[in-house]
């Protein structure tokens, strides 16, 4: 049988898989600097199969303006290149003695705000998933039995405190995000 502090628990956990959501969608979202979870979105099709790149090469950032993907079969590099180029990153990759060099155009401002945007889609479901998760410990609190309507009044109260906390979260993720997008 449930009890309270176990419902706050599992309605904790499921917030956090929202953020944890939230924080993963963010890091493939490119600002200003070379990051190698931007290519994550990138499949390569290869040993007729879609593979993610990151199963089939490794992926490192020298610097801030390039990201260098170093094929673990070099037979494949021209296959990766293209991949890359053909993702809707907008990138432009070329090879030199079996290593891909990715440099990173500058952002004009357009495409940073076509990024915010993208942001705040991605933490609207992040959002999503902890009133979801609020809404299901609701339910299991108005179904609790042995246990007084005080309790659960203030059960309901703490369950509120938590959503709002995990939505602050979320928002200063986005602030966050957005500045370091915006930032020239």
């Amino acid at each position: 049988m449930s009890t309270i502090q176990q419902i706050l628990k599992d309605c904790r956990s499921g917030m956090e898989k929202g953020i944890e959501n939230a924080k993963r969608e963010f890091g493939s979202i490119r600002s200003g600097k070379a990051s190698p979870n931007m290519l994550d979105t990138v499949r390569v099709e290869m040993y007729g199969q879609q593979m993610q790149l990151n199963q089939v090469a490794s992926v490192a950032s020298p610097d801030p303006r390039t990201l260098l993907v170093t094929p673990y079969d070099k037979g494949q590099t021209k296959v990766i290149e293209k991949a890359i180029r053909e993702s809707d990153l907008g990138l432009e990759p070329s090879t030199q003695s079996g290593v891909i060099r990715v440099p990173l155009p500058s952002m004009n401002e357009q495409r940073r705000k076509e990024l915010v945007k993208v942001v705040h889609k991605l933490a609207e479901e992040g959002k999503v998933t902890v009133r979801h998760a609020r809404t299901e410990a609701r339910d299991k609190l108005k179904k609790l039995e042995g246990v007084s309507e005080d309790d659960k009044k203030h059960a309901e109260k703490d369950l509120q405190k938590v959503h709002d906390d995990y939505i602050g979260k979320i928002d200063t993720l986005v602030k966050a995000k957005e500045s370091e997008i915006m930032a020239v």
